[in-house]
């Protein structure tokens, strides 16, 4: 299983070029695409989303909140805003989804490298460049 951040979905369902379209193909294609619960929430908050899109990612694996979570999360944007970095909450709860399930994020977000240095984030398309 891989997860898929909100803006490589919305950029896959676009027709957009890269790395993590064709990462978000593949795990579409495959059923190896999981959703962590913010990035659900993301894409469903979308007034315009089509009936069969909005189909296609609530019917995608969820990746569940795990017993001490928020507390984690907490803890992991503690430790990279003390470091300097930006961490949104929104792109800290999906890198902690990301973490307790052990699987790599395919985004094209360059707002999760602090989480890459910080916790050890596995970043698909970056993992394969």
């Amino acid at each position: 299983m891989i997860a898929v951040d909100t803006s490589s979905f919305v950029a896959y369902l676009s027709g957009a070029e890269g790395l993590d379209v064709e990462a978000t193909g593949w795990a579409l294609a495959h059923r190896q695409a999981a959703v962590p619960p913010v990035v659900l929430s993301e894409l469903l908050s979308d007034p315009t989303l089509a009936p069969d899109v909005k189909e296609l990612f609530v019917s995608l694996p969820l990746l569940d909140v795990t017993h001490g979570y928020w507390e984690r999360a907490g803890l992991l944007r503690a430790k990279v805003l003390a470091q300097g970095r930006r961490a949104r909450l929104a792109d800290t709860l999906i890198t902690q989804s990301c973490l307790d399930h052990g699987v790599e994020l395919v985004t094209r977000d360059s707002d999760f490298r602090p989480f890459v240095r910080a916790a050890g984030l596995r970043l698909f398309a970056v993992s394969r460049r």
